[in-house]
């Protein structure tokens, strides 16, 4: 395929990423011998890191945690017991900021800054639905990105690694069955946006817009995303849907501004103050945390650290838009919890799954081009 050049009638940055095709493939000698030594240096120092965090993150003072990645209930007083609480009352009637304000309380959480209040939009859906209607709707949203998937891969990826990819999203998605699964903002964020990221394609982006705005109004962490969606918009010179993005933002900050009034109008002078988010605890802490919300749960965490590494692998070699697209909004989301998340907040990462474990789909063949294009032999593209 012949890449646009930058002078070419509509060529752009992008446009030139995506007619190069799979990018491991066409990688000179030393480029491939470089990145493979690279990987190697980063999964040997994944395992001998994970031991650390593993110990950290046991000594921690916060909830405690569960098979399908999110804080366990500790003497009642966990994450997920906090929301169950919450949900209840607003079931029962009460007002969403009374209640929010004082259970965080009462159960010592903090109000300030605001965002420490979750958004209301899921209490909300338990009011109108039942949580157990929110855990069928979450069943719904990842049989929707399994029809999304195929033809999102299509053009980029071989068939076989289609079907691999229509095994591992289900399997990526498992947190979908856990008991908690309904009171946890960050799953139902993350299938949300899994399903903007396939449904996604040039000319037809709406339901992708309205699945991000969904994630937007379930969890505020989204908002990398939709910025990301607006740059690629930007420097793919596509002003519509650019356009369209920032309206959704605008609304956004409107929609942050109100939850920012509400938490207000309900809090007291002596709420406690969250400690802030700048632990910086590293790469490793996202590490573990794939390690922790997959079936790499598994496997022991020295060997699961370097695992949970290939599906970003995979995602990088199958190029395009959307290779770029996921692997720039994983290393993203990655840092911002090495930089900010505390080790309880380690489920922040649930936000890229079920979309990051795809990638496993992808790796072998990733792999494979990396290896020959670092022998000095050609390999063919799909």
């Amino acid at each position: 395929m012949r890449p646009l050049g930058w002078g070419a009638p509509g060529g752009s940055l992008l446009g030139w990423w995506e007619a190069t095709g799979r990018p491991f493939a066409q990688l000179p000698r030393w480029g491939a011998g470089l990145v493979l030594a690279l990987l190697v240096a980063v999964t040997a120092w994944s395992a001998s890191v994970t031991g650390d965090v593993h110990r950290l993150e046991q000594a921690r003072s916060g909830p405690s945690v569960t098979a399908a990645g999110a804080p366990g209930k500790d003497k009642g007083q966990g994450d997920i017991a906090l929301y169950s609480r919450i949900s209840a009352r607003v079931a029962a009637g009460e007002g969403y900021y009374a209640v929010a304000t004082d259970e965080q309380r009462r159960a010592g959480y903090p109000t300030r800054p605001f965002v420490t209040v979750r958004l209301p939009t899921l209490a909300y859906l338990h009011l109108a639905m039942t949580p157990a209607g929110v855990g069928y709707l979450l069943m719904a949203l990842l049989f929707a990105c399994l029809l999304a998937l195929p033809r999102a891969l299509a053009g980029l990826t071989a068939m076989p690694e289609r079907i691999a990819a229509l095994v591992l999203l289900p399997i990526s998605g498992a947190a979908v069955g856990a008991p908690s699964a309904a009171l946890f903002h960050e799953v139902l964020a993350g299938l949300l946006l899994t399903l903007a990221l396939l449904l996604h394609r040039r000319g037809g982006w709406g339901l992708a817009l309205l699945a991000a705005g969904c994630a937007l109004a379930v969890r505020e962490l989204a908002v990398p995303f939709v910025l990301l969606w607006l740059v690629f918009a930007l420097a793919g010179r596509r002003w519509r849907e650019a356009a369209a993005v920032g309206a959704l933002l605008a609304v956004f900050a409107g929609g942050m501004a109100l939850h920012y009034l509400g938490v207000e109008s309900m809090r007291l002078p002596g709420d406690p103050v969250s400690q802030g988010w700048n632990s910086r605890a590293g790469y490793a802490l996202p590490l573990m945390a794939m390690a922790r919300l997959t079936g790499l749960l598994l496997v022991p965490v020295w060997l699961a650290a370097p695992l949970a590494i290939l599906p970003l692998v995979g995602w990088a070699a199958i190029g395009g838009r959307l290779g770029l697209f996921a692997v720039v909004w994983f290393v993203g989301m990655f840092t911002m919890v090495a930089l900010f998340a505390r080790p309880e907040n380690f489920y922040w990462v649930q936000l890229t799954m079920p979309a990051y474990g795809l990638g496993l789909a992808f790796a072998p063949r990733g792999l494979l081009e990396l290896w020959r294009s670092a022998a000095g032999r050609a390999s063919r593209q799909t």
